[in-house]
């Protein structure tokens, strides 16, 4: 049996971009090749949620060599976003000011693979926030349905 999606994406404008990826990275320390997330189409404060999205592209710098011939987006790039998405997240809905590490990932199951091209929606719904931490259940989706979930735990580090 599939997986309850967090948020219902059938309801959300996924067209809508409400944060662009320099307004994301202008929250987050994170660069280059780690400029994971490509925008943030919902963000309401009092679910609280948000989703975001990542264009996952033949070009990116990950295809030539996971899996030659067979591009599969590594799992762990997917609970980055998920991670940074988190960290937006915290920054905005909990009034994070400091940076908020990568601190645990519990209850992690792959479902599908993303292969290019593809749009990657990545949802994150705060259970949790505290002066120094926040943890946030997160899924990964494709047209609807669940590619992967985690529960993600953030740290704010001075």
């Amino acid at each position: 049996m599939p997986p309850q999606l967090l948020i219902d994406p059938a309801k959300v404008d996924l067209t809508r971009v409400c944060l662009t990826k320099e307004q994301i990275y202008d929250l987050l320390p994170h660069r280059h090749e780690f400029s994971l997330l490509d925008g943030v189409c919902y963000s309401d404060p009092v679910l609280p949620g948000m989703i975001a999205f990542c264009d996952v592209t033949p070009e990116a710098w990950w295809v030539r060599g996971h899996v030659p011939g067979m591009p599969l987006l590594p799992g762990v790039l997917m609970l980055e976003m998920a991670a940074q998405l988190s960290a937006v997240q915290a920054k905005l809905h909990h009034g994070f000011d400091n940076f908020v590490a990568f601190g645990g990932v519990d209850s992690c199951k792959f479902r599908e693979t993303v292969v290019p091209p593809a749009r990657l929606y990545i949802v994150s719904v705060g259970r949790g926030a505290r002066k120094r931490r926040i943890i946030a259940d997160t899924q990964g989706m494709i047209d609807g349905r669940v590619i992967f979930e985690a529960n993600i735990t953030g740290l704010g580090i001075r």
